[in-house]
């Protein structure tokens, strides 16, 4: 159940950093929700937010809690309808938002109506929960408010599990998966199947995490991620090549991502959208890349005949001399290590990489990793004390494509350090790069990446 809850962090954070209401009041017309949602975007965090770090007010943190719950409901039941799970307690069904100060009143409410519960028995939870059904994102948010409570309860997640299928459709879940008799929540610990993770991220129970679908042959085919999303997906297994994440979950709509792990789920998340976008380098250098990939007849291997250069550099419009294609086509065979080298000679106006800063223009950002489990973290007085844990982490990345002996060589010119800025301001002797589980899970997403933060190491256990 604890992916439920790391799921709607995720787009809780969304509408606390990037999504921000304004005084047009919502759509009656059951939109889409990203259509429909009173928004005004920004490139990045709003000023208030760095300047708290991170502390939103009652408000602020309920309307991105209803709006998160809301979007997952509506994109389920396909921006049409959507099914509201609700504890049937009428002490806690409300038509006004409750203060602050009221919330410790409505938990023992909810407290004491869940006493003696069991929900081993399916009678007293057919008894305990009841349902109504919404066909526009406005009513959707109406009733997600009136009910907050009983989201907020220790039930909350189980609600929301009930609700996005139901919003869905239960045969259309069925019809979604590749094998309907695999349970959806694994015993003893409830571990959500990744069904269930890719209908509260994409809105469809699909198992797999590529992009669409995969033709097996014999009738047979596999099901992936549909569309674009909100937020993404990252996971250890695919950095242990048990998988392979596709782009859509990869490049979500906005800098966050759910963390999977073996046994848990986290998030990643950055305060600006930039960290997705590929400089005009990383651009160019990738469109040779497939150039060069299509006619690698090698399987992966990195070469391909003089021939099939020479096909390449006009639709490419690359414009080597005389001089150097003798030297790259010397052989039957041209190698990208080579290629890339030349590349890097020419000047860009004919086709090249080569500019006047003559860098390898790394990439650097900061993400923010945020585990809900308490951790021990320690405090002034060597006191330590157990609670969620949030880390910053400095990332740095090079160009996809850049050979590994050029990255070496430009680590010693820099006199060991890897990033411009740090040479730039004179430290000849950083840190070396740290690892962790999840800077394998950050270099699915950026390749070879290199990570630092302070402190103990983030978890994502």
């Amino acid at each position: 159940m604890l992916l439920l809850k790391v799921s709607e962090h995720a787009l809780v954070l969304k509408y606390l950093l990037f999504v921000f209401e304004d005084d047009t009041g919502s759509d009656q017309k059951g939109k889409a929700a990203d259509a429909s949602l009173p928004t005004k975007v920004g490139k990045g965090v709003h000023s208030e937010v760095l300047d708290s770090k991170l502390v939103f007010s009652h408000a602020q943190r309920t309307r991105a809690l209803v709006y998160a719950i809301g979007e997952t409901l509506w994109r389920a039941g396909g921006r049409k309808k959507a099914t509201v799970a609700m504890l049937d307690i009428p002490a806690i069904y409300i038509d006004r938002n409750f203060k602050e100060e009221e919330q410790d009143e409505v938990r023992k409410a909810v407290a004491k109506a869940l006493e003696g519960v069991c929900l081993d028995s399916g009678k007293e939870l057919h008894r305990l929960v009841r349902f109504c059904d919404v066909t526009s994102i406005s009513s959707l948010h109406q009733q997600l408010q009136n009910l907050l409570p009983g989201f907020r309860s220790p039930m909350g997640a189980l609600l929301l599990l009930f609700s996005a299928l139901l919003s869905r459709g239960l045969d259309a879940v069925q019809a979604d998966r590749d094998d309907p008799d695999q349970p959806l929540v694994t015993t003893p610990f409830g571990h959500a199947s990744q069904e269930i993770v890719n209908l509260l991220l994409c809105g469809h129970a699909v198992p797999n995490v590529f992009d669409g679908n995969m033709d097996m042959g014999g009738g047979m085919c596999l099901k992936g991620i549909p569309t674009s999303v909100e937020v993404g997906f990252l996971t250890l297994l695919e950095s242990l090549n048990l998988c392979k994440v596709g782009q859509h979950l990869k490049c979500p709509k906005w800098p966050i991502w759910v963390i999977g792990s073996e046994s848990h789920y986290s998030i990643l998340f950055a305060f600006t959208p930039t960290v997705q976008e590929e400089s005009e380098f990383d651009n160019r250098e990738m469109l040779v890349r497939q150039a060069f990939d299509a006619q690698d007849q090698s399987g992966g291997g990195g070469f391909i005949t003089a021939e099939a250069l020479q096909q390449i550099l006009p639709d490419l419009n690359i414009e080597f001399s005389q001089d150097v294609l003798n030297t790259l086509c010397s052989s039957d065979i041209v190698v990208w290590n080579d290629l890339w080298q030349a590349l890097l000679q020419l000047d860009k106006s004919k086709g090249g990489l080569k500019d006047s800063c003559n860098t390898l223009r790394r990439r650097q950002f900061d993400v923010y990793h945020f585990n809900g489990i308490a951790k021990t973290v320690p405090t002034i007085g060597n006191v330590s004390h157990q609670r969620p844990r949030l880390t910053k982490i400095e990332v740095s990345v090079p160009p996809k494509w850049t050979p590994d002996v050029v990255l070496a060589e430009e680590f010693k010119a820099s006199g060991g350090d890897m990033s411009q800025e740090a040479s730039d301001s004179g430290a000849s002797h950083p840190e070396p790069a740290q690892h962790a589980p999840l800077v394998d899970c950050i270099r699915t997403r950026w390749q070879r990446a290199t990570c630092h933060w302070t402190g103990d190491a983030p978890s994502i256990v």
